[in-house]
């Protein structure tokens, strides 16, 4: 029983998206998956998130979800984009956690304000064996 409540802790931590100091906003990452090293949740956003949400808009842009064509130019316009931001993510403490990939699925446009994801490839080990309550 006492493992099950670690794992509820762990699993419902506040996690932050920082653009250097400034906070773009926070995900409990409710799902994981840690054999590929993914999480991803509702993300909420911060003040600072209309400072990078041009840049997730491309990815919406590039892949509609209508069924229409992706657009392959403006999806690695939106790589590169993506890339240069250097978001960190932090856990409660404020520690960085590793990652190799931290995308925003903002469809805010075509389905409202609720529409947006944050998704992670999370490359460290240590995130996970604490996910597991294993720390």
């Amino acid at each position: 029983m006492r493992r099950a409540r670690i794992i509820d802790y762990v699993s419902r931590m506040r996690h932050t998206v920082r653009l250097q100091a400034v906070i773009v906003g926070y995900s409990e990452l409710e799902n994981i998956d840690p054999d590929l090293g993914r999480a991803w949740g509702t993300f909420r956003p911060g003040l600072g998130y209309e400072l990078v949400q041009p840049v997730f808009r491309l990815f919406a842009q590039a892949i509609p979800r209508d069924g229409s064509a992706k657009n392959a130019e403006m999806l690695e316009r939106y790589y590169s984009a993506r890339d240069a931001l250097h978001l960190q993510l932090e856990d409660p403490n404020g520690r960085v956690i590793k990652t190799s990939t931290i995308h925003i699925a903002d469809y805010t446009v075509e389905e409202g304000s609720d529409a947006l994801v944050l998704d992670i490839l999370i490359s460290e080990d240590a995130y996970w064996r604490q996910r597991a309550g294993l720390a």
